[in-house]
């Protein structure tokens, strides 16, 4: 029978979720979702020094903003709860003690600072330190010190870690879903340490029980993790679970945008665009860094932008909803080279979708910026607008320079729109199309540019001249959407008001 499909997103609560997070988290939920499976939110907090306050929290928020929902998780429940490592110390303990039986592991006392004279000494002669086979004889470990010693430093209380015990020149085969088969000499990998005598065990061990358990079947993480692959092999192999071993498939890196180097959590803002989903305040310096929600960005339109960088559909079609994305992802069509980030290219993304919402809810964001302004106005006037000016930006916080005008009077007039387009004659002509609109009975767009345009032909004038000169009396500048729609939305007096200002200006 078939395993059933169950993959994990696996945070650790160590500040804000990266953008590069977020997009790990959603390819996991395309293929569950794509497989009929299930998708687990586990939070790996085995490293109490590097625990943040309200992260957690964050990484729940972000994820449920973008859309990407969970079977299980901290906030869910499930059958394999806690899902939460620290609530699950007393889990792994068997796990690091069988592998000791087993000779696949050992106690290791050496001191912190023993290690870091080690490492000084490496570094004199460039060369970088590693415990492992070529070494671990030197040190202070139960390989070279009796049983009897081992047992004794233990109920003294000494401080020791675990460490797996790697086998010297061996080749470890990794199977990847995005890389094919992965040989690495296991002479390059250090003992790593698995378990911790305050009781909590390291990212390695912890991860490896937990996707056994919580029977994970495939593991879809960030190329960051692929050095650490073959350790987990080992484990699977040593702990005996090698055929429960779930199949890996290791993303490519998200870039900055000119390639060089991964898109980092510290690039946050210095480029100009946020890295994280949602705004982020840094509980110690206060600090806050911007996040895609607070800049003006719509959920799906980040989804889309993520799901494109690093997987390539294999059609022309770049806009999909979340099901369009769930029917057509595979991981067969993921890359293997890192996807350059394209800040242009996300606020295309954001246009597309700001155009394609519906004109309400546009009109209810809207109305929040302008009750922020105290501009007090008719909700159909603001949807009105909403429907004339959506398509000129492309954030629904950029309304607001796009439409002022349709709200307040302009209290200048742009100078260079002056010095191009108002001319010598400007202020007789534009007093002529005053007494036009006064005297109009219908105020209509169309019936306003109707005889506004039988004036400019009976007199022989450009259609450019008066409108120019107009559309600044009006707006203030010669930008803007269609000026007969304007005049006909702020009526006739405001019109007649705002020509005379102009002119005496």
């Amino acid at each position: 029978m078939e395993k059933k499909v169950r993959v994990r997103f696996a945070p650790s609560p160590t500040g804000p979720l990266h953008i590069g997070g977020v997009r790990t988290a959603l390819y996991n939920y395309l293929f569950a979702k794509k497989h009929g499976g299930d998708f687990i939110l586990r939070i790996e907090d085995t490293d109490q020094n590097r625990f943040v306050p309200g992260a957690e929290e964050y990484i729940i928020e972000s994820l449920d903003w973008c859309g990407i929902k969970f079977n299980e998780g901290v906030h869910k429940g499930g059958p394999y709860s806690p899902y939460r490592q620290s609530e699950r110390k007393n889990i792994y303990k068997q796990y690091a003690d069988y592998l000791i039986e087993k000779g696949y592991a050992y106690y290791a006392f050496d001191s912190a600072e023993e290690l870091d004279i080690k490492r000084k000494e490496f570094e004199l002669q460039k060369k970088t330190f590693q415990y492992g086979s070529e070494n671990r004889m030197t040190f202070q470990n139960s390989l070279t010190i009796n049983s009897e010693e081992v047992k004794q430093k233990i109920s003294n209380g000494e401080h020791y870690v675990i460490r797996i015990k790697i086998p010297e020149n061996e080749t470890i085969e990794v199977n990847d879903l995005i890389r094919g088969k992965v040989l690495v000499n296991s002479s390059l990998l250090d003992d790593k340490v698995l378990f911790k005598s305050d009781g909590l065990p390291t990212y390695h061990l912890a991860n490896v029980v937990d996707d056994y358990l919580m029977k994970v079947s495939h593991v879809i993480r960030g190329e960051e993790w692929l050095p650490s692959a073959p350790l987990h092999v080992l484990l699977y192999r040593y702990l005996g679970w090698e055929s429960e071993m779930p199949i890996f498939a290791h993303l490519p890196l998200l870039l900055k945008p000119d390639g060089n180097g991964k898109l980092s959590k510290r690039d946050g803002d210095k480029l100009g665009f946020p890295v994280f989903p949602l705004q982020w305040v840094d509980p110690k310096s206060k600090e806050i860094s911007s996040g895609y929600r607070e800049s003006g960005y719509l959920p799906e339109a980040v989804v889309n932008m993520l799901a494109l960088l690093g997987w390539n559909p294999g059609t022309e079609q770049e806009l999909f909803t979340m099901d369009e994305l769930i029917q057509a992802f595979s991981i067969d069509r993921v890359g293997k080279s890192g996807s350059k980030f394209d800040h242009e290219k996300a606020k295309w993304f954001n246009h597309q979708y700001l155009i394609n919402t519906s004109n309400e809810e546009v009109a209810n964001i809207f109305s929040k910026i302008l009750e922020e302004k105290n501009i007090k106005t008719d909700y159909d006037y603001i949807l009105k607008v909403c429907s004339i000016v959506k398509e000129r930006v492309n954030f629904i916080n950029e309304m607001w320079q796009q439409s002022s005008f349709f709200f307040i009077a302009p209290l200048t007039l742009d100078p260079k729109s002056l010095k191009d387009k108002w001319k010598e004659n400007s202020s007789e002509l534009v007093l002529e199309i005053q007494n036009i609109i006064s005297n109009a009975s219908d105020f209509s767009a169309n019936a306003l540019k109707e005889v506004v345009s039988i004036y400019i032909q009976e007199n022989q004038l450009a259609m450019g001249q008066i409108m120019n000169a107009l559309r600044i009396c009006i707006v203030g500048a010669s930008t803007g959407p269609d000026l007969f729609e304007i005049i006909s939305m702020i009526g006739k007096d405001e019109t007649i008001k705002r020509i005379n200002f102009a002119i005496k200006k």
